[in-house]
């Protein structure tokens, strides 16, 4: 009697594993653990198709954290199993597209003293300060390596002294007609403006702090004009 139920056991299993039926491995796995309490008895837990199924939900679980997974909502530049990618622009429209960032630099009553006295050992600091930033703008993309090369139709890089705190405010605009956006190249000016407003007045305090990287303002593109919230 043992033997006449598992041989329809049997052929019923390997038909499960070979049909063309819409059953996946989980669910063959689950009716072949019936079969075999049916048979057997109640099943191990180490048995032999509960250890497949568990092998095999193991490896289910592995995979669904790598096949199937989108990227965060807004995270372009993510691929669809994480990895990272630049941005196919070809399909977009081409629009006017313009961004304005900003940032700080503390130098601290001394160095504003010298920096407003043109006394710096290196010479001018705001002008140096000025082209670097618009060199900076002009070379995002070598430095942010997933950045698209972009044609810019023009670069503005503003620093102004204010007494008040002893800073320098560091503001920089950068437009282009194309399909990707610049607020990138305004980051990353008034970052390079920064940097080398330090590097410029660097010997005489190693306390000068840069700060308050931001982008104000764009306009173009598929998301619009932006503004930030004062």
């Amino acid at each position: 009697m043992f033997l006449r139920r598992l041989s329809v056991t049997l052929p019923l299993s390997r038909r499960f594993f070979s049909s063309n039926s819409n059953h996946d491995l989980s669910s063959t796995i689950a009716e072949l653990n019936k079969e075999m309490e049916s048979v057997f008895g109640e099943p191990s837990s180490n048995g032999p198709a509960s250890s497949a199924s568990n092998v095999y939900m193991a490896q289910e679980a592995q995979l669904g954290t790598h096949e199937g997974v989108e990227s965060p909502v807004g995270l372009t530049h993510i691929g669809s199993t994480g990895e990272a990618q630049v941005v196919d622009v070809s399909l977009k429209e081409s629009s006017k597209r313009t961004a304005i960032a900003r940032c700080k630099v503390v130098l601290g009553k001394k160095v504003f003293d010298l920096v407003l006295a043109n006394q710096m050992a290196k010479g001018d600091v705001l002008s140096v300060a000025k082209i670097a930033g618009i060199s900076g703008a002009k070379h995002t993309s070598s430095l942010i390596p997933l950045c698209h090369n972009i044609t810019l139709t023009n670069v503005r890089v503003d620093l102004t002294l204010k007494p008040e705190d002893f800073s320098v405010d560091i503001e920089g605009e950068a437009a282009s007609t194309g399909k990707t956006g610049v607020e990138m190249e305004a980051m990353t000016a008034v970052t390079i403006a920064g940097l080398t407003v330090y590097d410029m007045c660097k010997a005489a305090s190693k306390d000068i702090q840069i700060s308050d990287v931001r982008l104000e303002h764009k306009t173009g593109g598929k998301s619009g004009d932006w503004y930030r919230e004062k």
